[in-house]
Order: C-alpha cells, then sequence, then structure tokens
C-alpha cells in the first residue's frame, strides 16, 4: 500500500508549493504540469518519488538540486502536518469490495473479471479490454456531511411529505404543493413502496439543488477513438428556486422550480449560440425553452421533446444535465432493486479535505487549481479510450436501481436505467435504452462529495473536488462526449452565486450573438 501526495506543479515560492500540497490515493499527472514530483509513505517512512515529467527540455542539474530541496521540505510538512499513517488506516484502506479485489488494487484488463457484479455490462467491458484502467478506494458510507438546516429539515420530510399518482411531491397532511422543497423529501426508502422509485429520484434531485446555483464555463469535448474532434467553450448558469438553504432563497413570482442559461464561447462559428430553460413548479406545465443562433438573429421557442437530444451535436442532452434533469412528472418510473456496485470518483475529495475558496461577490469556488489531465486524449501515450476518466478511481456504494419511461412517446429513448447513491442520492450511471431496448446510451457521472467552507463555527457544506468528469458515450457510435472539463486553469465552477434574474430573460438572448 502507497499513500502520495502530489508535492509540486510548476515551483515558483515556498507558498506556491504548500498550497499544491493536497491528499490524495493516486499519483496525478498532467501535461498541464511542468514538474510533478510525489511523496509517498512506502517501508514505514515517507519517501520523496519522482513521476514522469511531461515536458523535461532545457531542465539542468541546478533545476533538479532545487526541487530536491523542495521535496525534502514537503517531506518535513506532512510529516509534521499529517504523521505517519496508522496500522488501522493503512487497514480500512486494504478493505475487500469483492473476492479477490481490494481498495489499493487497480481495475484493469488482468482482474476486471472480479468486478462483474459492481459494474453495469457495458463499463465493466472498458476494463476487460484496457480501455479504462483505475485504482480502488475508499469512500465508506456515513461520511456524507449537511448543513443543520438541510439535516432538520429532512427529518421532518420523512413524516411529512409524499409523491401524488403524478409524481409530485405533496404534504400529506393537505394534499398540496410544498411552498417550497429543502432537505432530502424521503430518507427513508421502502422497497415495497409502489412509489419508491420516484421518491429516489426527487432525493437526487433536493440533493443536487443543496448546492445552490452555479456559474460554470466548460469545455465540452467530442470525443471518437481518434481523439478529440471538436471543442466547445461554454458559459452554463444554473438558478435553482427550491432545494437552496434558506439564506440563499430568491424570490419566485413565476412559481419556477429552476432556470438554466447556456451560452457558447467558442469556436467562432457557434459563438453566442444560447439555450435557454424554465421549468415550472406546476406538475401540469411543461418546460418553456427557448434558442438563439446567431445566423438566424432570432429567439425561437424550441419543444421541450428536444432535451433528449444531445447539445450543438454532442451526445450530453438537456435532461442530462447533472446526471438526470429530466421533469418528473415527465417519466414514470419503478423501483428496480438494491445493490452495491462501483462508481467513478474523484479520489482527492474522498480521501480528506478540499480548500473552497470564496467567491468576490459571493458563492464559492468549488474546482481547485491542480488541473490533472482527467481524460485520455489528454495524456500523453494513453493506450485506452480517449474519453477514459484517466485521474478518477472507483469506489464501492450502495446503490438503488430505478427504471423511467418517458410519457412522450417522441422522447429519444424508451426507457432508461438510473444507478443512484443510496445513501448520499448522487447519481452514477445513467443507462438509456431505444423504444426495441437496445442499449444505445451511458452517461457516466463522478461522484460529488460535501466538504466544509466558511467559518467551522457554523459551516457551509457543499460538493468541492480536484477533478471534474463527467461522460456521455454513445454506445453504438463508439464515441463520447465529455462536460464540465475546465476550458483553462482559472475556469470558473462555482456555486451558491448570486445571479441577476435578467440572465434569464428569453428576450434578451440577442445579446450573446454580438
Amino acid at each position: 500500500m502507497t499513500w502520495r501526495w502530489v508535492i509540486g506543479s510548476t515551483v515558483r515560492s515556498a507558498s506556491c508549493m504548500v498550497r499544491a500540497c493536497i491528499p490524495t490515493n493516486v499519483c496525478l499527472s498532467s501535461a498541464l504540469v511542468l514538474h510533478k514530483e510525489a511523496i509517498v509513505f512506502r517501508d514505514g517512512s515517507w519517501q520523496a518519488q519522482y513521476a514522469q515529467e511531461a515536458k523535461s527540455k532545457g531542465k539542468g542539474d541546478d533545476d533538479m538540486h532545487h526541487r530536491v530541496v523542495w521535496i525534502g521540505l514537503g517531506v518535513a510538512w506532512l510529516v509534521a502536518l499529517y504523521g505517519t499513517p496508522t496500522r488501522s488506516a493503512l487497514a480500512e484502506q486494504a478493505e475487500e469490495v469483492a473476492p479477490g479485489l481490494r481498495v489499493g488494487d487497480y481495475l484493469d484488463q488482468s482482474n476486471a473479471h472480479l468486478a462483474k457484479d459492481l459494474l453495469p455490462p457495458e463499463i465493466l467491458k472498458h476494463y476487460e479490454k484496457g480501455e479504462y484502467r483505475n485504482r480502488i478506494v475508499a469512500y465508506p458510507v456515513g461520511t456524507a456531511k449537511w448543513e443543520r438546516s438541510f439535516l432538520e429539515a429532512t427529518e421532518k420530510n420523512a413524516t411529512t411529505l409524499d409523491v401524488d399518482e403524478r409524481g409530485t411531491i405533496i404534504e400529506k397532511a393537505t394534499g398540496k404543493q410544498p411552498d417550497f422543497y429543502y432537505g432530502i423529501p424521503f430518507p427513508n426508502i421502502d422497497p415495497k413502496d409502489p412509489k419508491a422509485g420516484v421518491k429516489i429520484v426527487w432525493n437526487q434531485f433536493l440533493a443536487y439543488w443543496y448546492g445552490g446555483s452555479s456559474y460554470n464555463r466548460t469545455l465540452v469535448a467530442m470525443l471518437s477513438r481518434r481523439g478529440l474532434d471538436r471543442g466547445i467553450v461554454a458559459d452554463g448558469w444554473f438558478q435553482f428556486y427550491d432545494g437552496v438553504p434558506p439564506k440563499y432563497r430568491q424570490p419566485n413570482p413565476n412559481r419556477l422550480q429552476s432556470q438554466f442559461l447556456g451560452v457558447t464561447k467558442s469556436p467562432a462559428d457557434l459563438q453566442g449560440t444560447s439555450s435557454l430553460t424554465w421549468r415550472f413548479r406546476d406538475p401540469q406545465k411543461r418546460d418553456s425553452v427557448w434558442a438563439y443562433v446567431p445566423a438566424l438573429r432570432r429567439v425561437r421557442a424550441v419543444s421541450p421533446a428536444n432535451r433528449s437530444d444531445g447539445y450543438l451535436g454532442s451526445d450530453i442532452s438537456g435532461d442530462d444535465g447533472f446526471f438526470f434533469d429530466g421533469k418528473p412528472e415527465d417519466f414514470e418510473f419503478k423501483l428496480v432493486g438494491k445493490r452495491d456496485a462501483l462508481r467513478i470518483v474523484d479520489p482527492n475529495a474522498v480521501s480528506g479535505p478540499i480548500p473552497i475558496t470564496p467567491v468576490p461577490g459571493g458563492g464559492w469556488n468549488i474546482v481547485t487549481d491542480l488541473n490533472p489531465p482527467t481524460a485520455g486524449f489528454w495524456l500523453p501515450g494513453w493506450k485506452g479510450v480517449p474519453w477514459a476518466p484517466t485521474d478518477s478511481a472507483l469506489a464501492k456504494r450502495p446503490m438503488w436501481i430505478v427504471e423511467a419511461v418517458p410519457r412522450d412517446k417522441y422522447y429519444l429513448y424508451g426507457r432508461i436505467e438510473l444507478w443512484i447513491d443510496a445513501e448520499t442520492w448522487d447519481g452514477a450511471w445513467n443507462r438509456k435504452f431505444s423504444w426495441n431496448g437496445e442499449l444505445v446510451h451511458n452517461y457516466q457521472m463522478q461522484a460529488r462529495v460535501n466538504h466544509m467552507a466558511g467559518d467551522p463555527k457554523d459551516p457551509e457544506w457543499l460538493p468541492a473536488s480536484t477533478i471534474i468528469w463527467a461522460c456521455a458515450e454513445n454506445i453504438k457510435l463508439e464515441r463520447a462526449t465529455l462536460g464540465g472539463l475546465r476550458s483553462d486553469p482559472q475556469a470558473p465552477t462555482y456555486r451558491r452565486v448570486p445571479l441577476d434574474p435578467s440572465l434569464f430573460d428569453p428576450m434578451t438572448l440577442t445579446r450573446y450573438g454580438k
């Protein structure tokens, strides 16, 4: 067993080195990083270990000497701060996840058969063929963190909320929709409950909305087996009216549940192309969707049925979103069962604290500036598929399996199978089937792990990570789209940010094309 800490990106100063010391269970590598040295705990002591450098031209003995000095200081700093790992900690890391497969092992072509009951078959196949390779890490049940108000609301919801025949959340006492949703609405799932499926889906919505409104600038990477076919840089804003902590609630005169605006920044032929969605709390009212294409110079309404179509030719649809973003009332849900499964995780997020920094003007920056390559197409010499999660890990978690069938017969998919974490309500695998029952698509999501932000005496808890990886794989066409990637090292990934309501005015979409 090896414990690793990535010590350096480009060496600038001692303070830079200290900030870059981030605990992880894997030695990260990056084409964006010039220097990469690791401190490892091996054979009872801290040792320096060099990783392969992405660039080595012009590096002399002087540079090597300075880096060795910095590594020595890093070792001393780590021992002072963390000490040496205890035997109990090492024993916990060696937990068995399946017969012959333990935490600390790499799942790859040599042992993929041992995980046959822990992954969707199409994902297992990637490991069997050597197309994916990831280390297995510990992410124990019982470690989820939420704010006190959220936990109190969840406890209250357990006895006061239900769903009606359409699938809308209602109060048991009145039979009416509450004015506001907050907390996990159905923390205690009874597998015999015929409404269990839709209740689990509502839980995953509220768990995500809890993180608050967001602003991201992301790279959407369209990939084939050859590599990157096209990259799109886009800005995205989400405003959530349900599910957010009390201090972040916004006036809601239009009785909305959420609003989303996406604006393409590049390439030039797509610049200014925009999409806007309003989702209403009224279960009978379908989403309102508008699009603006600069070449057409007009805003047009779009059918909400098109939310199952790919975004700008990609394989990520509007109903994918953060995992499954279809309106619950537009589907019929059925609980298939519960099982243990492996899921993609950020190894840093499940092994130690992630620093969350405040954003000027309000909100939190939830992704660090470590910037590893994240996916195979960015990693020199990678032999697997270009969309493989190279710097992520796998962790065993309990999962609810829910089946969704769209009420709209013009919807692109005839059945959707959702694998949702039974503790955090965070989606892992979204499998989509044609109306003829053929598997055509899998939306693969990295786990979101809450970390502390702000004053420790009155903390906020929200998801944070060092990497983001979300993969929409088209099984039939052997291609995939990655979302959430950073377009540059400082690209914003903000949550709980104040958003101007005018952002979501359909009559102002034309401004983005100018």
